[in-house]
């Protein structure tokens, strides 16, 4: 009964000292973005990202993403350019690669005489490896009625 005791004890020691010795740690990552516009005024989206990710702990993060999104107008609609500013969460539920993430922010209008600043709310999923990072979210927007479902490819690396 001590012989099982000892091993169960140890086994359970060395569980929690695995998850007190992970490495917590920041990653940086640069996107590309294409999106099919939901709205009435845009046809489509192309944008570039960077994400800012801490890792709390190998299941999950925080992250910080900005970038610039260009929203192609329909017929006489003057395209709208817009920079997203997004905090979110990221909790791996499948493994080690396979995610979901949640953000939201604001997104400033910088193109065409728009002057709005928007709220931005995006779930998504995706796939991560050490190096690729493969997503595709929906991103809702309250003032210019363009939501969209967009796909990302970014690069990341430790930092």
């Amino acid at each position: 009964m001590a012989v099982i005791l000892l091993i169960t004890g140890a086994s359970h020691a060395q569980q929690v000292n695995e998850n007190t010795n992970y490495d917590q740690g920041f990653r940086l990552g640069f996107g590309l973005n294409a999106g099919a516009v939901t709205g009435d005024y845009f046809n489509f989206a192309l944008g570039g990202d960077a994400r800012l990710q801490y890792d709390l702990s190998q299941k999950t993060s925080l992250t910080l993403t900005t970038g610039y999104t260009h929203l192609f107008g329909e017929d006489e609609i003057k395209d709208l350019g817009f920079i997203p500013a997004k905090a979110g969460f990221k909790a791996f539920v499948w493994g080690d690669r396979f995610y979901v993430l949640g953000e939201a922010g604001a997104g400033f209008a910088v193109t065409n005489d728009y002057n709005e600043t928007t709220f931005l709310w995006s779930p998504g999923i995706g796939y991560a490896n050490s190096f690729i990072d493969l997503s595709l979210r929906y991103e809702g927007m309250n003032d210019f009625h363009a939501d969209q479902i967009a796909f990302r490819v970014a690069y990341g690396f430790k930092l």
